[in-house]
């Protein structure tokens, strides 16, 4: 059934999604084996890309900055965690629906589960990096307790929600616009410089910069994971409501977007 169509209601698209869970959990497991496919590590290659980003970033930037190690390393594991995962659901979403050409010619199914494709496996390299990241701050801040740990859980939920919105909406733009991608990549290195990925906010703030990260949309989802590994408290309202707001109107774009494109997608591909 189409999304959009007069018969068709948000409910009814969804429990099609649900019913065809078998189909898209499979397309997952087979890019999570053709990824590591020949690989002598594994999803060992997940484990030390973090590591070795933490390292080399710590190494330089904590004498830089004057940080303290136990404090500056979490908090850059925490941000590279967060940013791999906010900027391939962008980059990796570009490719969702031309990457699955063939599924989409042959088989009915609901378009947005290409999308969710790609998240949920992203989704999977961001639980290792913050497993990783979990350790490293229980090693340089103590154990944080267990409500913070708690409120990890809506966090990520708030996570699924703001990535498939993210790659569903750039893998629309890159079917009509095949540029899209590239523009992407680019813009995603300049805003890692705007936005306190593995260097303190407080630098900006000192310097009269903090308004950029107040408007910044991905700012609030990297507090989301540092107040609780970090500071040891729930992330406050405001925190929690920013990110809250992005995810869900990224998310009405998405699915507006999905709705009046996916009946002719197909003949773009």
């Amino acid at each position: 059934m189409i999304f959009g169509s007069e018969n068709s209601t948000l409910t009814q698209y969804l429990r099609e999604v649900w019913q065809g869970r078998y189909f898209w959990m499979s397309l997952v497991r087979m890019d999570l084996r053709s990824r590591y496919r020949g690989s002598a590590l594994g999803m060992g290659w997940s484990l030390l890309n973090p590591i070795f980003m933490t390292t080399i970033l710590c190494t330089v930037f904590s004498t830089l900055f004057g940080q303290d190690l136990h404090t500056f390393a979490p908090y850059v594991m925490t941000g590279l965690a967060v940013w791999s995962y906010l900027s391939q659901s962008m980059t990796l979403g570009c490719l969702c629906f031309h990457q699955s050409e063939a599924y989409i010619m042959q088989h009915p199914s609901p378009m947005a589960i290409y999308p969710l494709r790609v998240v949920l496996g992203n989704c999977f390299h961001f639980g290792i990096s913050l497993c990783l990241a979990i350790l490293l701050a229980l090693w340089g801040t103590g154990w944080p307790g267990v409500l913070p740990l708690l409120s990890l859980i809506p966090s990520i939920g708030l996570f699924l929600i703001f990535g498939w919105s993210l790659a569903c909406i750039f893998g629309l733009m890159t079917v009509h616009f095949r540029d899209v991608k590239h523009l992407t990549e680019v813009g995603m290195q300049v805003l890692m410089y705007l936005t306190p990925v593995w260097y303190p906010a407080k630098l900006l703030q000192e310097r009269g910069l903090g308004w950029l990260v107040q408007i910044n949309p991905l700012a609030p989802f990297l507090e989301l994971i540092r107040s609780p590994l970090l500071d040891h408290t729930v992330p406050p309202p405001m925190v929690f409501g920013s990110a809250l707001v992005v995810a869900l109107l990224s998310f009405a774009t998405a699915a507006w977007s999905l709705r009046v494109r996916e009946p002719k997608l197909i003949f773009y591909l």
